[in-house]
């Protein structure tokens, strides 16, 4: 008597790929586009959405590490990097560079303080501000934990080719710039369905074969929805 085998369990279809969420074409368009280019596309998707499921899981573990918040995260990673610099750093630069207010970049720097993560020095040229600075221990305890994650991003990034690096670069940007529909202004259109052009390969014309598909950006979340 043969061993029973188990039944093949098909894997289940990804939410990020258009011919399950959007079989219509009613948002993405695929004109252009073979099965081979749609495999592919959603392969670079799911490895952006590991990617952010990664940095989200290394960011917690930092905070955690850290005992501190997101935005106090940011804060100490400013004042190291230009210290790093030879830069004094203000209360006005922190509130500029996190885009805050001066009443929150005050509570936020009491909060620091307080835990033992920075100094405040009065300023040497500028008697109305102070100069804030990191303690040797924050910056022993950061270098452990945001440091190590970066390192291993960069030799990531050091491993690619200098061709590989300008197309991912240039990819990154693209995405950066799908909150908004084009020539609109920073953050204008967020949300909203947008045409947008990618270039690519393929065989319907162009100069080397290449090809251009207009594709209708919605919200995230009508194809990322597991």
């Amino acid at each position: 008597m043969e061993p029973e085998t188990e039944p093949d369990i098909e894997p289940e279809p990804s939410m990020l790929d258009p011919r399950v969420m959007d079989p219509d074409e009613e948002i993405v368009r695929r004109a252009g586009m073979d099965e081979q280019d749609v495999d592919q596309v959603v392969r670079v998707l799911e490895a952006l959405r590991g990617w952010r499921e990664t940095e989200r899981r290394m960011s917690e573990a930092s905070r955690r590490y850290m005992k501190l918040g997101d935005t106090d995260m940011r804060a100490l990673r400013y004042i190291i990097a230009m210290q790093n610099h030879g830069r004094i750093v203000t209360p006005g630069a922190i509130a500029e560079h996190l885009r805050i207010t001066t009443a929150s970049t005050t509570k936020l720097i009491d909060r620091l303080t307080a835990g033992g993560h920075v100094l405040r020095f009065p300023h040497p040229s500028d008697r109305r501000s102070l100069a804030i600075e990191v303690t040797d221990e924050t910056r022993r305890a950061a270098r452990e934990s945001v440091g190590r994650s970066h390192a291993r991003r960069f030799d990531a990034a050091a491993r690619l080719t200098p061709k590989e690096r300008e197309i991912v670069a240039r990819f990154l940007d693209d995405l950066a710039n799908t909150d908004r529909e084009p020539g609109s202004r920073d953050g204008e259109g967020v949300g909203h369905p947008g045409t947008h052009q990618v270039a690519g390969h393929g065989t319907d014309g162009g100069p080397g074969g290449s090809w251009r598909r207009v594709i209708e950006v919605g919200p995230e979340e009508l194809l990322d929805q597991d």
